[in-house]
C-alpha cells in the first residue's frame, strides 16, 4: 500500500507542468491577497505624499508647468522600462480603457487637485479626497458587476463619513472653489483606478501604468511647451523633490504598486484602503509643512482604521 502512494505520487508530480500557474503551486490560500495588500498600502503611502511634494513643487513651477512637465518625467520613466523589457503594443481592445486611465490619474486629477491647492491647504485638500474610496468602490460595482457585501458597504459609508465630518470641520461648512476642483478631482482618479484595476487583472500593473503614460505624452509635451513659457520657473531644493516624487514616486510608483495592489485583491477591497491616506497626508503636512494638526484627526484616524478593518475583513 505505501508503495502504491509512493508510485502515485511520483505520477502527479511527474504530469504537473513545470510552466503550471503559480496559484496552482502557492504556499497557501491567503498568499495573493496578502501580497495584494500590503502593495496597495505601499502605493496609499506614495500616494500620502503627493499633496506635500506639489505644494514644493509649486515653488518653482506654476500649476500647468507642474503638471504637464511631472507627466513628461513620469513617461519618459516608463518608456525606458517598456523599451528595457521590450513589451509589445497592447492589444487594440485595451486602448479605451488605457486613455480613461491617462485621463483620470495621469492628467486630470494631477491638474485639478494641483489647482485646488492654490487655494485650499494641504490638510484640508488631503481630507477632502477622502472621499475617494467609497467613490472608486462605487464606480468600480457598477463597471465591473461585483457586489461587496452589506457589512463592506456599511463599512465603506461609515469610513466617508467619519472623512466628511473632518471636511466639515475644517471648513467651517462652507465650500470653496477648491472644493469644486478636489471634487471633480475625486470622479476622474476613481474612474481611473476603476479601469486601471480592471486592465491589472489582464496585464501586469507596470505596463497599465506605463502606456498610459506614453499615450499622454503627446499632452503632456505641448503643455509643457506652452505652459514653460507662460509661467517663469524659480528653482529650489524645495522645488526640485517636489517635482522628482510627484513624477517618479506618485505617478510612476505609487501607481505601479497600487494596480498590482488592486489586481491581487479587487479594486473595492483596495480602495478602502486609502481612507487611511487622509490621516497620513495630515501627518506629512505638519511635518514638512509646518500646517496645524488639530485634535479631530487623531479621532478621526481610529475611526478610520476601524472602517478600513471591516472592510478588508467583509466577504466579497
Amino acid at each position: 500500500m505505501k508503495a502504491q502512494s509512493s508510485a502515485t505520487a511520483r505520477t502527479a508530480k511527474a504530469v504537473t507542468p513545470p510552466h503550471a500557474p503559480t496559484a496552482a503551486r502557492s504556499s497557501g490560500p491567503g498568499t495573493r491577497p496578502r501580497s495584494g495588500t500590503t502593495l496597495a498600502l505601499l502605493g496609499v503611502f506614495c500616494f500620502s505624499l503627493t499633496f506635500p511634494s506639489t505644494v514644493w513643487g509649486l515653488e518653482s513651477f506654476g500649476p500647468w508647468s507642474l503638471v504637464a512637465v511631472r507627466g513628461v518625467l513620469a513617461a519618459a520613466v516608463a518608456a525606458v522600462f517598456l523599451l528595457a523589457q521590450r513589451v509589445p503594443l497592447p492589444e487594440r481592445r485595451h486602448w479605451a480603457g488605457l486613455a480613461v486611465v491617462g485621463g483620470g490619474v495621469v492628467i486630470g486629477f494631477p491638474l485639478l487637485t494641483t489647482l485646488a491647492l492654490g487655494t485650499s491647504s494641504t490638510a484640508h485638500a488631503a481630507v477632502v479626497v477622502g472621499l475617494l474610496p467609497l467613490t472608486t468602490a462605487t464606480l468600480a460595482a457598477l463597471r465591473t458587476g461585483h457586489r461587496p457585501s452589506r457589512v463592506f458597504w456599511a463599512a465603506a459609508v461609515a469610513g466617508a463619513a467619519v472623512v466628511a465630518a473632518l471636511t466639515w470641520q475644517q471648513s467651517g461648512g462652507a465650500l470653496s472653489a477648491g472644493d469644486v476642483y478636489l471634487f471633480g478631482a475625486l470622479l476622474v482618479c476613481a474612474a481611473g483606478y476603476t479601469e486601471g484595476g480592471r486592465l491589472a487583472a489582464l496585464m501586469p500593473g507596470w505596463q497599465v501604468v506605463g502606456w498610459a503614460l506614453v499615450l499622454c505624452l503627446p499632452v503632456t509635451v505641448a503643455g509643457s511647451v506652452v505652459a514653460l513659457s507662460l509661467e517663469p520657473v524659480h528653482w529650489s531644493p524645495h522645488g526640485a523633490v517636489g517635482l522628482a516624487w510627484v513624477a517618479a514616486g506618485s505617478t510612476f510608483l505609487g501607481l505601479y504598486v497600487w494596480y498590482r495592489g488592486m489586481a491581487g485583491i479587487g479594486v473595492a477591497r483596495a480602495s478602502q484602503l486609502q481612507l487611511a491616506q487622509p490621516l497620513m497626508t495630515l501627518v506629512w503636512s505638519f511635518w514638512l509643512l509646518g500646517e496645524e494638526l488639530t485634535w479631530a484627526a487623531p479621532l478621526a484616524a481610529t475611526g478610520v482604521l476601524v472602517c478600513i478593518a471591516v472592510t478588508q475583513r467583509a466577504r466579497g
